[in-house]
């Protein structure tokens, strides 16, 4: 069963290499590889392009989620820092969003446009640096910090223990009916280096 995705996107990049891997450090998630084959997920390479659509899917859903952030790249054009900064809180809030989220966006433009956090330069500090940098912003958690290593910097080990796609998804795996923090990671630690490819299949196993 292949996941397809809009042609001319840009998708999450793995292969053989990392498909043999994960065999032959798990026979369960070896029947799953098979049977799911490859998936292809999109990625935003642009870290604040990435981080400000997430902040806007927060708490609703997809589809709601799809016309606020067209709406908004109807209103900015372009979604950078500048173009943020040129529009007021309530236009950036008649998207369709609340008061609070259209001022965590405001926020992260500000970080951007002041030098807090520089987004150009985020790609060369480690994961665990990252997840520091974007989790000290107004709106942004460990969670959201986590997902832009993966659909934006393209990290390729990380399995996130917030998200619970993922945590089902092991479940659903193993057979678990519940899942510690400590099993998470001797799974975890099993998968490594490529533990975001297992993330790939994890996601698949969670509505299986």
């Amino acid at each position: 069963m292949e996941q397809v995705s809009a042609p001319g996107c840009a998708l999450f990049e793995y292969g053989q290499k990392e498909i043999d891997h994960l065999k032959r450090k798990d026979k369960k998630l070896a029947v799953a590889i098979d049977k799911i084959g490859i998936i292809k997920r999109e990625i935003t390479p642009d870290p604040f392009r990435a981080l400000i659509s997430s902040v806007v899917s927060q708490q609703i859903s997809n589809k709601a989620a799809a016309t606020v952030w067209n709406r908004l790249c109807t209103l900015l054009e372009d979604i950078t820092p500048e173009s943020i900064a040129q529009v007021s809180l309530p236009e950036i809030q008649a998207c369709g969003m609340s008061e609070r989220k259209a001022g965590y966006i405001k926020g992260i433009a500000n970080a951007a446009n002041l030098g807090i956090v520089d987004f150009k330069s985020l790609h060369t500090l480690t994961d665990e640096e990252i997840i520091k940098k974007l989790s000290s912003l107004h709106g942004v958690g460990v969670w959201t910090a986590e997902m832009l290593l993966i659909f934006s910097f393209c990290r390729p080990d990380v399995v996130s223990y917030k998200d619970l796609a993922i945590c089902r998804g092991m479940m659903n795996l193993y057979g678990l009916k519940e899942l510690s923090k400590e099993k998470f990671e001797r799974y975890r630690k099993r998968y490594t280096p490529y533990g975001t490819v297992a993330s790939l299949y994890l996601w698949a196993l969670s509505v299986m």
